[in-house]
């Protein structure tokens, strides 16, 4: 059994006790997530950090992400530490995230699943990897991960940092808990002021406002062939689209589809959720509801007599955005916390959005108060909005205008983060130098 670092509150070394002691039921953890679907079958070993990969030489930069969302958010600022002539490793933990990192991740970057939160084997991960500078991405704090690499002689740095409401009253209940880990990060750069607030609220020592990340991420791609194709079925049909959605958020777009159907009667809705694997049960809603579908993951293109488009497929969004003049972005009359809408919008989207937006709020709320963006509250408003803007083109337009001048002025985290990371650079490559 691993050492328990002296300090820690209670919390905490009873989570290290614990997850020391359950270690050996990972496989069986591990092999209840491979027959949900959660794990990759060929790539298993990477839990327990075991890889046949070779640590690069030289300095090398480990960034932890959560999901798909965190990874393509520093897709950006890992294309420029390569620049600067840094090996990265970049670890995160679900399979679509996975898939992300092979098709978007510049060339040269290693990447791998994120490590079980058990001592032993976050020890081994360190020991095989041994990073210089550590970032974690957002709010994926790993307890043990994040206590382990402060006990390594690297910088530890929390990036586009965010603190939600909801958890920040959570924390509040275990102060202790979350100041014991904030304190181990060398700096915290925060989305926003708020979230800095709440950082050094929770404990954290040094926090620095540089904005959101994902403000400065570019348009997603869109495979020239597929998009010829998909373009060529819709034609000079009405197109509207809801993306990122989460269950029953697709029946009150189908059902706004119903409302607004007699109006404009070659209308296509393409629903996109979150979660690919649900795209068979949107079908029965749909079917339920007497409407025509079609489902991309099984390669059908909308016919000419479809009316729910299903494009329950990864890495098509960029598709959806170039084609869809109206997107409601999902999550967000689900309470999930809504999704990001920054891709949309780029592509030249106007948005729709629910009120439960708090992953996102300080965009949407600036998004909504230049009139970039709205908000709808149930499915009637919902049609209604869709109708207006499907009818006014240049009430829409002036929408995406405002939209794109509104991300325009907000962004520039890209920068400000590199200029935050520049003298731990600098400091890596010195440190290189001297014992090299």
């Amino acid at each position: 059994m691993g050492a328990v670092p002296h300090g820690l509150p209670f919390p905490l070394r009873s989570y290290r006790l614990l997850t020391t002691a359950l270690a050996p039921v990972a496989p069986a953890l591990i092999a209840r997530r491979l027959r949900r679907g959660k794990e990759h079958p060929k790539r298993l070993r990477e839990r327990y950090a075991e890889t046949q990969i070779t640590r690069p030489a030289g300095p090398l930069i480990w960034l932890q992400c959560a999901s798909v969302g965190e990874l393509l958010t520093v897709v950006p600022l890992i294309g420029r530490l390569r620049d600067k002539g840094f090996a990265v490793l970049c670890t995160s933990g679900t399979i679509t995230s996975a898939q992300v990192a092979t098709e978007r991740l510049p060339s040269g970057v290693i990447h791998q699943f994120t490590v079980l939160d058990a001592p032993r084997l976050v020890s081994r991960f360190f020991a095989h990897w041994q990073p210089d500078l550590a970032l974690f991405v957002e709010s994926d704090l790993w307890p043990n991960l994040v206590i382990t690499a402060a006990d390594h002689p690297m910088p530890l740095i929390l990036i586009n940092g965010r603190m939600s409401e909801r958890s920040l009253r959570r924390w509040r209940f275990a102060p202790a808990t979350i100041a014991a880990l904030l304190r181990r990060f060398d700096l915290c750069l925060a989305q926003s002021e708020v979230h800095a607030e709440r950082y050094r609220d929770l404990g954290a020592p040094r926090v620095v406002t540089t904005g959101n990340l994902k403000l400065d991420v570019p348009s997603p791609p869109a495979d020239a062939d597929k998009l010829a194709a998909l373009t060529g079925a819709v034609g000079d049909r009405t197109l509207i689209a809801g993306t990122s959605t989460h269950a029953g958020e697709e029946t009150l777009i189908i059902e706004a589809h119903r409302r607004l159907r007699h109006s404009f009667p070659r209308l296509l809705t393409v629903i996109a959720p979150r979660h690919p694997e649900r795209g068979l049960g949107i079908v029965e809603i749909a079917r339920a509801a007497d409407l025509k579908t079609a489902l991309r993951s099984r390669g059908q293109l909308p016919a000419s007599d479809t009316e729910i488009y299903i494009a329950d497929t990864m890495g098509e969004l960029g598709l959806i955005y170039r084609l869809a003049p109206i997107v409601f972005v999902g999550g967000s009359l689900a309470s999930h916390g809504g999704q990001n809408p920054i891709e949309p919008i780029k592509l030249g989207a106007a948005i729709l959005h629910g009120p439960h937006v708090w992953n996102f709020a300080e965009i949407y709320a600036a998004l909504d108060q230049a009139h970039g963006a709205e908000q709808v509250n149930d499915v009637g408003r919902l049609a209604v909005r869709l109708g207006a803007w499907l009818r006014d083109t240049q009430e829409r337009a002036a929408v995406v205008a405002a939209a794109r001048e509104t991300v325009s002025v907000l962004g520039g985290a890209l920068e400000r983060t590199l200029s935050a990371l520049d003298p731990y650079l600098m400091q890596i490559r010195l440190e290189r130098r001297h014992h090299a």
